[in-house]
């Protein structure tokens, strides 16, 4: 049996954001690029998402949020170490320096963690098949402990390694893009630890740090799988994961965690990955260079390490011809 050398997963983050972004996931879950979804279980749509999900049958998991809006466990009810004055996390970078300053309760952060799973099984009616980090809080110091026990108390195999091959290279990356996802490949590479000792896998690379937002074409897309390829053993079967964030813009005030939608979500550039996502071009070149498409649970699998029909070189990958 012929096996593809390259088996992509393609995840759309912040499902159940708002309606709004939702549609846009779920057309390109339907156009066949989109393969598994990542819920916000305290985003403003997370009940029509999961019908969604249900109903066209999209592998979900949930988007551990530690970071955006309100929480969904215990500290909505009172003081917490991760939550403002005003009872909202402390945003992206908010969270980080709270984290490295030591302000925050690991406790807690489980306590939240524990509360997300539980409503995301209320919602899908069974766990997730994966768990990842809204703006990678998963792979923070001391969070990404945490982080592992939980998911192994409950049973959940799969995360994400956001740890990018030489995204401190990329060129096209504004300055203060490039030194956030340097900072994240830091943390992930840190949290590999932990994340094996508790049993949790991920797939074989990661890209998206340097494709997010403006910055997607399916140039650049192929070109990250290739730099994936460069470290991958001839013979063996790779897995990668694209992390999108796909959607038609949020238009306030719908859509949210609990403070309305944020400028990221609201940006153009959430409809510039789904046009990249949806357009013929990037699907023919991966079916072209014989990269199967898949979710993370069709990773259960033991992956064949003979019998690969065609071996795409890294020449192909890099076309310049691509958008």
């Amino acid at each position: 049996m012929a096996w593809p050398r390259v088996r992509l997963v393609v995840t759309a983050d912040d499902f159940g954001y708002c309606p709004r972004r939702d549609e846009g996931i779920v057309e390109a879950f339907l156009a066949g690029t989109v393969t598994s979804v990542s819920l916000l279980v305290n985003g403003a749509a997370a009940e029509s998402a999961a019908e969604l999900a249900r109903r066209h049958g999209i592998p979900t998991g949930l988007h551990a949020n530690l970071s955006e809006g309100r929480p969904v466990g215990p500290a909505r009810h009172g003081t917490s170490s991760l939550l403002s004055p005003e009872g909202f996390f402390l945003g992206k970078m908010g969270f980080r320096e709270a984290v490295e300053a030591g302000r925050v309760a690991l406790s807690q952060v489980r306590e939240e963690l524990e509360a997300q799973l539980s409503r995301f099984k209320e919602l899908l009616g069974k766990p997730p098949t994966h768990v990842d980090g809204h703006q990678h809080v998963h792979v923070l110091p001391g969070v990404c402990q945490v982080f592992a026990e939980a998911l192994q108390a409950c049973g959940v195999r799969f995360t994400r390694l956001p740890l990018e091959g030489g995204v401190g290279g990329c060129a096209w990356l504004e300055a203060p893009a490039r030194a956030f996802a340097c900072t994240v490949e830091r943390d992930a590479r840190a949290a590999m630890g932990p994340f094996s000792r508790h049993g949790l896998r991920w797939t074989d690379a990661f890209v998206g740090l340097s494709t997010c937002g403006r910055y997607m074409t399916a140039h650049r897309v192929l070109g990250a799988v290739a730099r994936a390829l460069e470290d991958n053993p001839t013979g063996h079967t790779l897995t990668v994961e694209l992390m999108t964030h796909p959607g038609y813009p949020s238009v306030p005030p719908a859509g949210g965690c609990g403070e309305g939608p944020d400028a990221f979500s609201c940006s153009w550039e959430r409809l510039h990955e789904l046009r990249v996502l949806t357009a013929p071009t990037l699907r023919a070149r991966l079916a072209q260079d014989g990269v199967q498409l898949c979710a993370l649970e069709d990773l259960e699998s033991k992956r064949p390490e003979e019998g690969i029909s065609r071996e795409p070189t890294l020449e192909s990958f890099l076309d310049p011809s691509l958008p």
